[in-house]
């Protein structure tokens, strides 16, 4: 089990919007609250739950601002921010802000419209973005997610940004999905984190010397993450806690995307309000989440008390 500093389980948080799609300012910090409250150690904000790439500079800014009120009442909540975009200047922009509003980390996607691009060249790209924008108390994590990006962060090309960058190359965010990958990179990465996206990899990853998790699910289940964590950590993992994630991952992934449909769900497993997605995505089909919410309760006793 990796002890770095990140190290833990995270939220891929979705984002309060309003009915004209802009930022709800306001329910950030108390979206993070609830988090919080929920035993996360940390958010990560406009990932791929979060809608990242379909927000503008200026909206990004604002809602990286009002995370940052989370600290006011928890003070050692941990921030990261999802970044990343073809254009370098860009991504390193986004960097920049995150650090300077006081994130500890940034999880950015490789340039994802040029799916050819070699290692070299992406390693130069990367190369660049930390230079120009990772301060020496900060972490870069690459956003290893060729599904959506179209574009894999090799081994080598991670290994070659952990020893050009030891201070400031962080490790990944592997939403492969596939635990032969996510142990791969931990054996590669040495002491870096590997945060898995899909929670059914929690303990196994664990088990491996992985890090923890940056999960969509997370919004529903990080009760039972925080268990998984805090009693692998004794070393006595908990079978029952990870067998609930299994089932509850499996009760969601047929709900894409999710950003869509934790929204939907939301508002039906907790007091939290409904909030827009974004176009081009759209609201969930009403009667799919009440059966999903049904069955969540059935599942999971903390949304029975």
């Amino acid at each position: 089990m990796i002890t770095h500093p990140l190290a833990g389980v995270y939220v891929a948080a979705v984002t309060p919007l309003k009915e004209d799609y802009s930022p709800d300012l306001e329910a950030i910090p108390r979206l993070l609250k609830f988090y919080a409250e929920r035993d996360c150690h940390g958010a990560l904000l406009l990932g791929t739950t979060g809608e990242g790439p379909s927000f503008s500079p200026e909206e990004r800014k604002d809602i990286w601002g009002a995370a940052t009120k989370i600290r006011e009442e928890h003070p050692e909540f941990r921030l990261m921010a999802g970044t990343g975009s073809p254009s370098l200047e860009e991504t390193a922009a986004y960097n920049k802000l995150a650090f300077e509003l006081g994130f500890d980390a940034v999880v950015t996607l490789p340039p994802f419209y040029f799916r050819t691009a070699s290692e070299d060249g992406l390693f130069t790209w990367f190369s660049q973005i930390i230079n120009r924008s990772v301060p020496g108390d900060g972490w870069l994590l690459g956003y290893h997610f060729p599904k959506v990006s179209g574009v894999p962060l090799s081994a080598s090309l991670l290994k070659r940004l952990r020893d050009a960058y030891p201070e400031q190359f962080g490790g990944l965010k592997d939403s492969s999905g596939e635990l032969a990958h996510a142990k791969t990179m931990v054996d590669e990465l040495e002491d870096r984190l590997v945060l898995v996206g899909n929670d059914s990899l929690m303990t196994e990853n664990l088990a491996y010397g992985g890090s923890g998790c940056i999960t969509a699910l997370a919004n529903l289940v990080s009760p039972d993450l925080r268990q998984i964590w805090d009693t692998f950590a004794l070393g006595e993992p908990d079978a029952e806690a990870q067998q609930r994630v299994d089932s509850a991952r499996e009760l969601l992934n047929p709900l894409t995307p999710f950003a869509a449909s934790l929204k939907g769900l939301l508002p039906k497993l907790t007091s939290l309000p409904q909030w827009a997605v974004k176009p081009p995505l759209m609201p969930f089909a009403e009667e799919a989440l009440e059966e999903a919410a049904q069955s969540f309760k059935e599942l999971l006793p903390y949304f029975n008390d």
